[in-house]
């Protein structure tokens, strides 16, 4: 197993660049503003029928996102189980890859009120195909890199995703607003266009990855009923995990600070639409400010844990994300959306960069059953995000206003500051084993 090299590494990173597009332009800006306002009209408001029931476009589309994070966090232990068996890590990524990006491209249809089916069943499909294939692609990271590296190769994949989704994200606005230069009709055809892009982009700069990998470097053969035998595997992770006393502790933290993490990402676009009534333009001058910033919030706290630790630098940032769903609720202006939006990028790729570098460094150093453990983290982040987005969804109908919903979120992550107090981070895998933990 080839450890430290950089093209190999590169094209880890590259997986990144690819799959951010979906969570920038579908998940964060264009697909939510386009969503919100072909499903709202002056006749209906923002009341649409989705298979006979009446539900507020917003709520539907939280609720969707949930359904989703919840199917795949029932699917994947079993999945990873039987890729660590059968050594096919790649090839359940390229599966869930082409199912997330193809289901993109299906957006395209997607027209109003008259077929928002299309948009909810779409949606779900690239979201589970795009919090489907991390699982699988998180679980190569410790076997291309040795544990020093971790934190600084897993924020130059975010940073590189970041990087990556801005550029299809102005090219996308380019030719939205200058629709015309591109021979489109209108706006909305030039929108529908862009989820196109989104599919294609993905497609295409994966290859890079699937192209440098190195696949079952274990050099692991199915033998048997790999259903069986995949659940098996599952299951000796599952029972080592009552062993891995950080490890769960680091889990639970985990789940409650990325509760609120996930919400405010995807929810974010709709909270400025909504409640500040922001037009579009403004919606992704935020979007951009936030994955800007966000490049340099990834090295910025990869260098604080270098020096500090990774739990010193988890801990100040769970801390900053408190102050964000303070001020959030406070928040009436579209400059103090922009501020709120600057501070959220910040820590937005530091937590995230860092949460997988941490867990990675959580995992037993004699394991190699990767992809086993990496769906436990998987599971976690799909959860956080089925509870929040839920809770999100809950706390604004019952209420009729999503400031509360927001201000709600401080409760996730202020319990994630409590967990994390009670985990110890080892700066290297085998530290962990030789540690006496209660």
């Amino acid at each position: 197993m080839e450890l430290n090299n950089r093209k190999i590494i590169n094209g880890w990173c590259m997986y990144d660049w690819a799959n951010s597009v979906y969570s920038l332009v579908i998940t964060s800006a264009i697909f939510p503003i386009y969503y919100n306002a072909v499903t709202s009209s002056a006749a209906q408001g923002d009341t649409v029928n989705f298979l006979g029931f009446e539900v507020v476009n917003t709520v539907l589309y939280a609720y969707s996102l949930s359904f989703s994070f919840l199917f795949v966090a029932i699917i994947l232990p079993l999945l990873s189980g039987i890729a660590d068996y059968s050594g096919k890590k790649m090839l359940f990524m390229k599966i869930f890859m082409y199912t997330g990006a193809t289901a993109c491209l299906g957006l395209f249809f997607f027209t109003g009120k008259m077929n928002v089916e299309v948009a909810i069943f779409c949606s779900m499909l690239a979201s589970v195909g795009y919090s489907g294939s991390l699982v699988f692609y998180d679980a190569f990271l410790p076997e291309i890199t040795t544990d020093d590296r971790f934190d600084k190769v897993s924020a130059k994949g975010f940073a590189l995703g970041y990087v990556g989704s801005v550029i299809l994200l102005i090219l996308n606005l380019v030719m939205i607003q200058k629709y015309d230069w591109f021979g489109f009709s209108d706006e909305a055809m030039a929108t529908r266009v862009s989820f196109l892009t989104v599919g294609a982009w993905w497609i295409l700069f994966s290859q890079i990855t699937f192209s440098r990998l190195p696949d079952n470097v274990y050099r692991r053969e199915a033998k048997g009923n790999i259903l069986t035998e995949g659940y098996r595997e599952l299951s000796m992770v599952w029972k080592s995990l009552g062993r891995q006393y950080s490890l769960k502790r680091f889990l639970w933290a985990f789940l409650f600070y990325n509760m609120g993490v996930q919400t405010v990402m995807y929810m974010a676009a709709t909270f400025g639409s909504k409640e500040l009534q922001l037009p579009s333009d403004q919606l992704i001058i935020t979007v951009l400010i936030i994955q800007l910033v966000a490049i340099g919030g990834a090295y910025l706290f990869a260098y604080i844990s270098k020096i500090k630790g990774n739990r010193f630098s988890l801990l100040i940032m769970v801390g900053i994300w408190v102050l964000i769903c303070v001020g959030a609720y406070f928040v009436y202006t579209a400059t103090e959306f922009f501020i709120l939006a600057f501070v959220v990028g910040l820590v937005m790729g530091g937590i995230q960069s860092l949460s997988r570098s941490t867990y990675a460094k959580l995992i037993p150093a004699n394991s190699i059953d990767h992809a086993s453990y990496f769906s436990f983290y998987d599971v976690t982040f799909n959860i956080s995000i089925v509870v929040g987005t839920m809770a999100y969804g809950l706390i604004e109908q019952i209420t009729g206003n999503m400031r509360n919903s927001t201000l709600a979120l401080m409760i996730f992550f202020v319990i994630g500051i409590i967990l994390l107090f009670m985990v110890r981070i080892p700066a290297k895998r085998h530290e962990s084993e030789a540690q006496e933990e209660v």
